[in-house]
């Protein structure tokens, strides 16, 4: 019996290609497919004031041209290691967000490791979320319905992003939406991991990914928990999360740990566990019916949490 989910099984035949500097730097001069804006969609490109002393920091904003009044917003912080994306590379999730709760979603085009290490990421996204509360009249998006969210990099940007606003105590997000989120740098570290079955994402690229975000190589005793959230030793008072991460994916064991930590700390969460699924399944094998419920139960979450 394979080890892969049936809908995945294609899955065992991915190369096992590592990620590193040569590689990355190819993949980010790749152009982005961005197609025309849907006609139920109002689409919009900004620039927004970045941390004191960085650059702006541009995102893509999408709201029902059917939206009225103050709604909800869902901040998305992109994946790719830290190391690769931005923030058009996921626009088909973010418009079905969009047009599915009735939502406006705001997608950030952060700062990349290794020219803009921690905390260059997570600062960028932090400052999207200030300026949306200082402009949310302007913006008609309620300050009081933000959800942070993100896939890989982006899960982890996120949980960071959560940390923070929640140790500054002016924002108060709502939500946090963590698909099989990279959250702690001390994987590289571990021996005890089965990564036969690793796709899409693997040790190597891991590995070099942390070290590029990090500035240093990752394991170390002094990185911080708003670069590796998984290092927080105290996750009380933080928003209800949803973790969605499959049982062959690298990051299976990060996920389901911080989840359960979370619950001790009495924060609510649900988590999503998929047999025989790889990092970044539902990308690969969008269509397939396993990749559709995994989606579908992040919207519904999402929905739930910002109604």
């Amino acid at each position: 019996m394979s080890v892969f989910h049936s809908d995945l099984a294609m899955g065992r035949f991915l190369p096992p290609v590592d990620i590193g500097p040569r590689l990355a730097r190819l993949a980010n001069r790749m152009p982005v497919r961005s197609p025309a804006p849907p006609r139920d969609m109002i689409v919009t490109d900004l620039r927004i004031p970045g941390p004191q002393g960085a650059p702006e920091v541009s995102v893509r904003m999408y709201r029902p041209t059917a939206a009225t009044g103050d709604i909800p917003v869902l901040v998305w912080m992109h994946g790719g290691g830290m190391i690769l994306g931005n923030h058009l590379s996921e626009e088909d999730s973010n418009v079905a967000f969009a047009r599915e709760l009735g939502i406006a979603v705001v997608s950030v085009d952060y700062r990349l490791a290794p020219q803009s290490p921690a905390p260059a990421a997570v600062e960028d996204c932090y400052a999207v979320v200030e300026w949306l509360v200082d402009n949310a009249a302007e913006q008609a998006i309620d300050p009081q319905r933000i959800a942070l969210g993100g896939a890989s990099a982006g899960g982890g940007l996120a949980a960071a992003t959560a940390l923070v606003a929640h140790d500054r105590g002016r924002i108060p997000p709502a939500f946090q939406l963590l698909v099989y989120p990279m959250l702690d740098d001390r994987t590289v570290l571990r021996t005890d991991l089965d990564t036969r079955h690793a796709r899409f994402w693997r040790p190597g690229s891991n590995r070099y990914a942390w070290s590029a975000y990090l500035g240093e190589e990752a394991g170390g005793a002094d990185v911080s928990h708003y670069a590796a959230p998984a290092r927080r030793t105290d996750l009380s008072g933080l928003p209800p999360a949803w973790i969605g991460v499959g049982t062959l994916d690298l990051f299976h064991s990060e996920g389901v740990d911080y989840a359960e930590r979370l619950r001790r700390a009495g924060v609510p969460v649900e988590l999503v566990v998929v047999e025989g699924a790889f990092h970044g399944f539902d990308v690969l094998f969008d269509k397939k019916p396993v990749s559709r419920r995994f989606w579908e139960a992040q919207r519904d979450a999402l929905g739930y949490a910002l109604r």
